[in-house]
């Protein structure tokens, strides 16, 4: 079954994070979670994403980056 093999390599990359990413990760669907049951699931119509795609690209032509690093910093301290 395709949808188990995927879940299944999730799972495994999962695994692989940092115990502050899993824990991260871990809020992160709880609230989703949280957020459906309560009938409260934010939808984002296809105008909102292109618009956020849109607002990206500008930055990256900007120069308004960050390093890959810098990201994982960022991501480890908001886990926290």
């Amino acid at each position: 079954m395709k949808a188990s093999v995927s879940l299944d390599s999730l799972w495994g990359f999962i695994q692989t994070l940092s115990l502050n990413n899993q824990k991260w990760l871990m809020n992160k669907l709880n609230e989703n979670i949280r957020q459906q049951e309560e009938g409260l699931a934010e939808y984002i119509d296809k105008e909102e994403i292109l618009a956020g795609i849109k607002s990206g690209l500008e930055d990256v032509k900007a120069g308004r980056t960050q390093s890959f690093d810098e990201f994982m910093k960022e991501l480890d301290n908001d886990a926290l």
